[in-house]
Formats: C-alpha cells, structure tokens, sequence
C-alpha cells in the first residue's frame, strides 16, 4: 500500500465515525517532513486546516515550534503534525493531540522506532541537570511511547526512505491503522430545557445535551433560582466542551447586566471561555465594548480575568465567579473561594489540563462541608469527536493520563507498621503496569501541577529516584527525589555571579539569592513530590516513608550513598507554606532556611525551604542557614513579608532549629530596663525595637515563655512586621486597642520571667516594691 493511497483510507474511516486516526512516518527528518505534507494532501485536508509542530519552518501551512505548543490549547486542527526528530516531549503531544477534530489525522514523525529511545534530542537535555548530559537520560519514556504506537488500534505505521529528485518511497506499511468502524450517528441538536432562564440562542449553540446540561445547572449563577449560595461543579474530560458551556453561561449573565470574574491558571487557559462569550454577545448585537481579559455588555455587565491570587479576595465584589481549569489550582486557592458569591469549579478529570486530581478528593471535602448548595454536572460526550475514539484513548494509556492510586478497599488498612520500604526502579515501573500506574497515579491526586512531562522524568531523569511503602503489594505513599549540589568550583562561581542552574533549586537559592559561594558544594536530595493515598492520609505513612529515606541516606546507615557514588549531607524540601505543612516538615526533623518574599503566581503562597541535615557537612550548611534566616527575618518581615500571615511567621521560626539562637549576644542593661518598663505599661517597644525584637524571635524559635499562640501573633504583628495598633486589635479581634496594648504588656511580663538576666529582674522588683 502506498503512502497516498494509506493517508486517504485513513482519513476516509475517521471521516465516516467522526473519529482520528494516528499515522507514524517513519524516517530522516526531511524526508518524513516531505511525507507528511503529501499524506495530508492526499487526504484531501485543506492547507490552512493544518500545523505542524516542529524545529523546522519549512511547512506549507502553520507550523509552532516544539516549545509553544500551549498556543494550540483550546483550537480545533483538521491535521496536526508532531515532529519527533527535534524534540518531542510529553506535554507537546498532551496539548496537541486532543485539538485535532473529529475526521482529522494526528501525525506523528519519529526516526527509526528501534533507534528512537536511545537518541538524544532537546527535550533529553531539559532532563540532564547538572552534573548529569544527556548520555545520563534512559530513553525508557520514549521506548513505552513506541511500545503503545505499535500495539494500540487506529495507529497506521509507515517507514519512508528518500528517493530520486527528493521525493521518497514508502518502504513499509507495518501497521494499516484502520479499524472499520460503524458510521458516527448523526448528533441530534439540544433543546432549551422548559424551566430554562438564559434564551434559546444560548442552548441553540450548546453541540451537545451534555453541554446543554452544564449550562442549564450554570444559570444557578446568576442567584435568582431555588438554590442558596449555589456552588456548581462542572466536570468532563479534555475536549467535552466545560469551558464553552461556561462561556456561553458567562455571555448570558454579562447580557442580563451581572459582573462575572473569571479565573484560570493562566490567561490562556481560559481563552475558549472568552470566546464563547464574545460570540454570544456579539450575536445579539450586546457587545459594548472590549479590553485585555474583559468583555463589556451594552448592559453594563461585564465578563472579567483576573489572576488566581488576586481573584480570591473578589476585587470590585463580582455577582458570580467561574473558575476554570480548577484541577491546576492548589486547593488552599479554591478554599478562598468557597465563602463567596455563586460560584463555578470547571474542571478537566483526565487530560493535559487536568494535572491533579486532588480537586475531587481533596476540595470536595471542603466544598461538601460549606454551606453552599453544590450541583454536580459531568460532561461525557465529546465534542469535536465521537466517543470512543482510539485516538484519544492512545494518548491517555501512552500519558497515564487516566492513571489512578489503588481503590480506598485495597489500602484502607494500611498502617505504618503494615507497609514495606521500598525503591521504585524504572525497571521495575517498566515491568509491571499496573505498579507504574499506581505510582503515578497517586503523584497526579496529590499534586495540582503534576503534568506528562512528570511521567518522563520519572522514567529517565538521572537525577531522581522513587521511593514508596507497599501495602500488600499496593502503593500507598510515594516520594520523589531528586539530586541536587556536588556542584564544582567552576559551576559555583557562575552561580555565585548570576548565571541560572536547572534542576538544582536548593544550591542556586543559596548560591544566587542568598549569597553563599559554598552553598552548592554538598550532595542534597531534594523531596520534589510527596504523595499518601487519600484514604490513610493523616495515619503517620509521609512520615515513615521520610524517616526510611533519612535513614537509607544518612552517613553510615543507608545502603546506597548517592546515583553518582557520594554521600549525601542532606534532605531537603521547598514548597507553599501553611501553617499546616510547616508543622508537618519540622516534625520531620526539616529545618527552616528561607522563605521567599513574593507569591507563587498561580499558589498565591510563599515558598518555604527547608533542610534536614544528614552528615556533619548537612548540619554546618544547615545550621548556617538557618542562622541567617533567623537573622534577616525581622528586617524582611518589616518590609517584604508586612502582610504575611502571622501563622506563617510563627511556623517558619519554630523550625529554624533550638540552636540557632545560642549563640545571640545578651541585651544590653538598657534593653531590659525598657522591655520590662513596656511589660509595667511604661514606654513602648520603639524605644528600643532591636531588643524587643529579638526577643520575640527567640521566643518564637524557642518557646520557652510559653506564650498562647495569640500572643505570639500579637508580637509578630506588632514588633516583626509593625503593623498599627488599631490594626493589630482587629486582626486578632481584641476588644480595643487599649486591650491590646495591655495584653502586649502581658506577653513582655513572661518574656522576662523567661529569658531576663540579673539586670532585668532587679528592674522587675524596683517595678514591685516600687523603689
């Protein structure tokens, strides 16, 4: 069978099911190139359908380079080329493949499939951190990838070889990819449900019932139903139209006059949104007028973007708020949201945006136990494509993108004295799929940002290993890890004067941003994900399972030292910050030594990193650190970090380690004498704030005062970040700020009682016998 003749056949079938079908070239670079465009043309695909994705710009219709595949998001391609010779890397086929529309050809160009996993391409090189290249990478992802090309149905497989005058000859057809369906039923078109609010324009654009429903449920949003504070949940895979039905609810709520914010991830993410509700207000002649990520109705309604942070505190008072692509948000975010206006969560189950399901888990929990009326919508029929399409589900067995953690039965009595230790080798993940999907699986549900570029690293990173606990043969708890420091003198300095290092996060902060030239010397294993089964959360298996790792690692204990046969000073950790997790990572034996003084665009938190010292190499780096944070903490909290939430400030501290406040000088005479004159009502910490603020950071780190954890606020607030009076008396809703004041004097008494030397209790009892 011939090229031609194979593509047409091809594109016949998928025609006829409203279904895609994959075809692999097989060959050099240009000569694939040249293949590909003939395949489409003897498809009878029209040119300015099509795109290529690729490091060349030589294409007759839209090409993107490998790196911005994200602009695909969203669009609908009849034909969309994939050019593996390059670069080729899991997200690039997660964004691209689901934008090829039903009848379409998704086609992938690959050198020879026997010789793919062991080439090296760009891709490979965001792999190989240093001290590792790309001779490092396994290749193993690539080698599963060709495996699912070969055995998976509705994948045609055609080898290619140059020819006379630069043509080529298809050499062998190995797969035909064809698999007779039955003809796609013709879709029927929804109907407006009879109770409906929004016009019947709006329902006439729905593609499918499923989309109908979802826009039925989201007209709760505009607040004049039967339901309460309405929450709707609006769940589908990628390609079930979510972000058009609430596009299209969007443009009716602004036509009718209400102020809709949107959110997402990112602007992008919520471009079909956008669209949906331009397209609606402009049908009716409604659209007022336009800006960056705002729609303004004639109405005087409006649909409006804004970022994840800054959208939580529901700037200008909105009427409804639609969150999208929910699942890429920490759930921490999506709280904030909870106690708002009518709301919306769209959110993708399975697919490149749906990295993490921790959304269905996790924020259900939270969302159920609010007093919001929720709604539940989940959009199953595919829009650009007929379900069941073998093109779709490639990509989800390929991507793991349907990976799930063990059923809550098999593991529900997992304990920590029940599990075993193990390290999770790539070949043993390659060995048994059920184990690989498990793992990563439970990766997916504990992490928002977990992504297919993630699978790849699991599989071929040299510089991470997996750790878990098995329970009955079951994974449970799971960590990666992933090397960083060992870093040479030469690599060091380049640090030292700016030049960024990837995959080492811990040593650049400590090198570039914290200025110290040896920070990057030792060997480090940073925890980058740690993840236990929703059903034995809380049950101490995260702890075990860092315990087993410091022990395995630790000097004279661990069986393995290091991937590159040296020993390993420390763990380390870096992550959003809450009160919660602080706890959890001190209790640990992990030690504060810095938080960042920006929030994560898309967390709106501020990052924590934290070491827990394995040698005496960890433990000078570790100490040393520390002692510097401790150090610069006040001035940065004074300034930087003056909104941050005391809980933070006092977590942060607590684990900066007892020692890192042995070595401070005592106050001087004149410092006690004010401190305590402040605990009598006299005088105020401004006489001396120095003193009173390194009282409070002793106590902090300490606790030996034994303060409440209000009157730790209470100092935070008002001698670390300076905050007014008045302010600080409606923060902890005292009942005035002369209470306040008081209850401050009360904290500077026990501060004395704890760390006052002879000069300070002498002043005390002139304060006592008035003398």
């Amino acid at each position: 069978m011939m090229l031609a003749s194979l593509a047409a056949s091809l594109r016949a079938e998928a025609e006829r099911a409203n279904e895609r079908r994959l075809l692999v070239l097989v060959g050099d670079a240009a000569t694939t190139r040249a293949a590909a465009v003939d395949a489409i043309q003897a498809a009878d695909i029209p040119l300015p359908d099509c795109t290529a994705v690729s490091g060349s710009e030589n294409w007759p219709f839209e090409f993107v380079g490998p790196r911005k595949t994200r602009e695909l998001l969203g669009r609908t391609r009849t034909a969309i080329v994939l050019d593996g010779h390059e670069e080729c890397s899991p997200n690039a086929i997660g964004r691209t493949v689901g934008a090829v529309d039903g009848g379409g050809l998704y086609i992938i160009l690959t050198p020879a499939l026997e010789d793919w996993a062991e080439r090296r391409d760009a891709f490979d090189e965001t792999l190989a951190v240093p001290p590792f290249d790309t001779d490092d990478v396994t290749g193993s992802f690539r080698r599963r990838l060709v495996d699912t090309l070969r055995a998976h149905p509705g994948v045609a497989i055609c080898e290619v070889e140059a020819g006379a005058d630069d043509g080529y000859v298809a050499v062998e057809v190995l797969a035909d990819g064809r698999t007779d369906p039955w003809p796609a039923h013709p879709a029927e078109p929804p109907e407006r449900p009879a109770e409906a609010v929004f016009p019947a324009a709006i329902y006439t654009a729905c593609r499918t019932e499923d989309q109908a429903e979802a826009v039925h449920a989201l007209e709760a949003l505009s607040g004049g139903g039967d339901a309460e504070r309405p929450a709707i949940v609006v769940e589908a895979d990628r390609g079930r139209g979510k972000s058009s039905a609430a596009g299209l609810a969007a443009g009716a709520l602004a036509r009718d006059g209400q102020d809709v914010l949107v959110t997402a991830p990112e602007r992008r993410s919520a471009a079909e949104l956008f669209d949906r509700a331009r397209e609606r207000l402009a049908a009716v002649d409604a659209l007022g007028s336009e800006g960056a990520g705002t729609l303004v109705a004639d109405s005087g309604g409006r649909v409006r973007f804004v970022r994840p942070p800054e959208a939580v505190d529901l700037p200008d008072d909105p009427d409804a708020v639609i969150v999208d692509e929910a699942a890429a948000l920490p759930v921490s975010l999506l709280e904030g949201f909870v106690a708002g206006p009518p709301v919306a969560f769209c959110t993708t189950v399975h697919g490149y945006e749906g990295a993490g399901r921790s959304f269905d888990v996790r924020f259900r929990k939270s969302l159920e136990a609010s007093e919001r009326q929720v709604t539940d919508v989940r959009l199953d029929d595919p829009i650009r494509y007929a379900a069941g399409d073998p093109v779709e589900s490639w990509a989800f067995r390929a991507l793991l993108l349907d990976a799930r953690p063990p059923v809550d039965q098999l593991v529900e009595n997992a304990t920590p004295d029940t599990v075993e230790y193990e390290e999770l080798t790539t070949e043993a993940l390659l060995a048994d799929e059920h184990l690989l999907r498990e793992t990563f699986g439970l990766l997916v549900l504990a992490h928002y940002r977990t992504e297919p570029d993630d699978l790849a690293r699991l599989l071929d990173a040299p510089n991470l290993t997996c750790r878990a606990l098995i329970h009955e043969g079951r994974v449970v708890s799971v960590a990666l890890l992933v090397r960083e420091g060992g870093l040479d003198a030469e690599t060091r300095e380049r640090v030292y004067r700016g030049e960024r290092i990837r995959g080492n996060m811990l040593p650049d902060v400590f090198t570039s941003q914290l200025r110290d030239e040896a920070g990057g010397k030792p060997v480090g294993y940073r925890v980058m994900r740690i993840a236990t089964h929703h059903a034995v959360r809380s049950s101490g298996l995260g702890s075990r399972l860092l315990g087993e790792a410091a022990a395995e690692f630790r000097e004279g204990e661990g069986r393995v030292a290091d991937l590159r046969g040296e020993r390993v000073a420390y763990l380390g950790v870096g992550y959003g910050a809450t009160p919660e997790l602080l706890d959890f990572w001190r209790e640990n034996g992990y030690r504060t030594v810095h938080l960042s003084v920006t929030k994560n665009d898309t967390s709106g938190e501020y990052s924590a990193l934290m070491l827990n010292p394995l040698t005496e190499d960890g433990e000078t780096l570790t100490a040393r650190h520390s002692r510097w944070f401790r150090e610069r903490a006040p001035g940065v909290l004074a300034s930087a970090l003056e909104a941050l939430d005391p809980d933070i400030v006092r977590g942060v501290l607590r684990a900066t380690g007892d020692d890192a406040v042995t070595d401070d000088p005592p106050l001087s005479d004149r410092d006690w004498r004010v401190v305590v004159d402040a605990a009598n009502g006299m005088g105020g910490y401004l006489a001396a704030p120095e003193a009173f603020s390194r009282l409070t950071v002793r106590e902090l780190v300490l606790g030996d005062a034994g303060l409440s954890p209000d009157a730790e606020r209470l100092l935070v607030e008002k001698v670390l970040q300076a905050r007014r009076w008045e302010t600080v008396a409606e923060d902890l809703d005292r009942v005035s700020t002369r209470m306040t004041m008081r209850a401050f004097g009360d904290a500077c008494t026990e501060l004395v009682e704890a760390y006052g030397d002879e000069a300070a209790r002498a002043h005390r009892k002139r304060w006592e016998t008035g003398n």
